[in-house]
């Protein structure tokens, strides 16, 4: 970035790793770790990306930003466009979380709802604006958003003093964070600051695993998924537009890729509450249904560190809270 004054921030990043002895004692994971970053502004990870994103386009003179969104990043995009003065248009699913729907026009966007998965919103983002005034920051549209999230990667290399994970479990809808942490080990790599990399696992909901199907099955694509439906509107993602990238990412790292129940990842999100104090969103649970799935296939052993990454606030699931209490 040439101009400083084009930085546009609030204060993203350097989330907790939180060590979480009650929670791993039950699991067998001596040394489990969680990256919260339901902490960061407009309360998921999507503010890393968006930092970069709206920063650089700041820098290049853009004043109209647009994104389909499934909900947080919407939301994080309304933020950081009106901090620093910009044209937002968000497109969202009608059936987005309520807190998605509600900050993003408070934050000054226009919001458009669309019948459908994220994959419909960008289509009719398409066929309403022109595309030549407005610049598109959908996953991987735009090279910045992955250069935000990355640093994830780097915050977790600092944060356990120089050393890396065994393993990774990071729930994955449109995989911007799965890759850029990848990304970010490879140039740890180049710069000698480690020998290896650490062992990523992808999960995804049952009711829309297109990465689990095509990791399953040694594909280098993942066909869209039919008929999205999963509590956890981060994993409503029919189709990732990277998902060569998570893939390889996935194979490359001798990790692999795990589907989990709605039922187990909400039961999975109030086991943590009730256990560590942490509220976070079902994408957050899920990663724990899925180590329970990879400790008892003996994918992992326990003895591994192993983080979890808690990508979003349970305070942005008004609709699932409530259904957490009920139950």
């Amino acid at each position: 970035m040439r101009e400083e004054s084009n930085i546009v921030s609030l204060g993203e990043g350097f989330t907790p790793l939180l060590h979480a002895p009650r929670l791993g004692e039950e699991m067998g994971v001596p040394n489990l770790y969680l990256k919260d970053e339901g902490v960061n502004p407009t309360g998921s990870f999507k503010a890393r990306g968006m930092t970069a994103a709206i920063s650089m386009a700041k820098e290049l003179g853009i004043r109209k930003v647009a994104v389909p969104s499934a909900g947080n990043a919407g939301g994080a995009m309304a933020a950081y466009a009106a901090r620093a003065g910009m044209e937002a248009r968000i497109y969202v699913p009608q059936g987005t979380p309520l807190v998605n729907r509600l900050e993003c026009p408070i934050l000054g966007a226009k919001v458009t709802l669309v019948e459908g998965s994220i994959k419909d919103c960008g289509r009719v983002m398409r066929e309403e604006l022109d595309m030549h005034e407005w610049f598109d920051v959908s996953t991987l549209k735009e090279p910045y958003r992955v250069e935000g999230k990355k640093t994830m990667a780097y915050e977790v290399f600092e944060q356990l003093g120089g050393e890396i994970p065994e393993a990774m479990i990071y729930p994955t809808g449109g995989g911007t964070g799965l890759v850029g942490m990848w990304k970010a080990f490879e140039e740890m790599q180049q710069l000698g600051w480690i020998g290896g990399r650490p062992r990523m696992f992808a999960v995804q909901s049952s009711g829309c695993a297109p990465i689990v199907r095509a990791f399953n099955q040694e594909t280098e694509r993942a066909e869209e998924w039919q008929k999205p439906t999963t509590v956890a509107s981060g994993l409503r993602v029919p189709s990732a537009v990277g998902d060569f990238l998570i893939l390889r990412a996935l194979r490359e790292s001798r990790g692999a890729a795990v589907a989990v129940m709605d039922d187990d990842m909400l039961a999975s999100t109030r086991r943590l509450a009730e256990t560590e104090g942490v509220l976070t969103a079902p994408e957050g649970g899920a990663t724990i249904a899925a180590l329970d799935r990879l400790l008892a296939d003996g994918i992992l052993s326990g003895t591994e560190t192993i983080v979890l990454f808690l990508t979003g606030s349970a305070y942005k699931y008004l609709e699932v809270m409530e259904m957490l209490v009920k139950n």
